[in-house]
C-alpha cells in the first residue's frame, strides 16, 4: 500500500512549529517516506545493508513502515514476514536467484505493482538434487 490516512487524535506540532489540529485527517505517503533522501541516502538504490543493526540506530522506527504502524498496522505482518523468509530460504537451497535483464516499471494502484509483474531468473545450484 503506497499511502494511508489517519485522523489526528490530538494536536501535532511539526518540527517547524506549525500545528496539525486534532480531528484533521492526514494522508501519509508510505512510498514518499521510503524514498525520502533526508531519511534514506540514495533512496532509489537497493541496499539491504541499510537495515543492519548499526545502520538503524539513528533512524526513526517510523522511517520504514511497509505494514503501516501503530494500533492500525497490518494484522498479517508477522505471518507475511515469516512466510517470505521460509519461501526464500527453501528457494535459495536449490537455486541462484537473479534479476531479470529489464528494470521493472512501477505501476501505482491501491498497492504498488510492477507493470507486467516482477520477473526473476533462477539457475539450479550444482550438486543439488532436482
Amino acid at each position: 500500500v503506497t499511502a494511508i490516512s489517519r485522523c489526528c487524535t490530538q494536536d501535532v506540532v511539526l518540527p517547524d512549529g506549525r500545528v496539525i489540529p486534532k480531528g484533521v485527517i492526514c494522508l501519509l505517503s508510505i512510498f514518499g517516506t521510503h524514498h525520502n533522501p533526508s531519511l534514506w541516502p540514495d533512496p532509489e538504490v537497493y541496499n539491504p545493508f541499510r537495515f543492519d543493526p548499526e545502520n538503524i540506530k539513528e533512524r526513526s522506527s517510523l522511517a520504514f513502515i511497509p505494514f503501516s504502524a501503530g494500533p492500525r498496522n497490518c494484522i498479517g505482518q508477522t505471518f507475511a514476514l515469516t512466510e517470505i523468509k521460509v519461501v526464500l530460504a527453501l528457494t535459495l537451497l536449490c537455486f541462484r536467484v537473479l534479476p531479470d535483464k529489464e528494470e521493472p516499471r512501477r505501476k501505482p494502484e491501491l498497492i504498488l505493482r510492477a507493470e507486467g509483474g516482477l520477473w526473476l531468473r533462477v539457475e539450479p545450484l550444482s550438486g543439488v538434487p532436482q
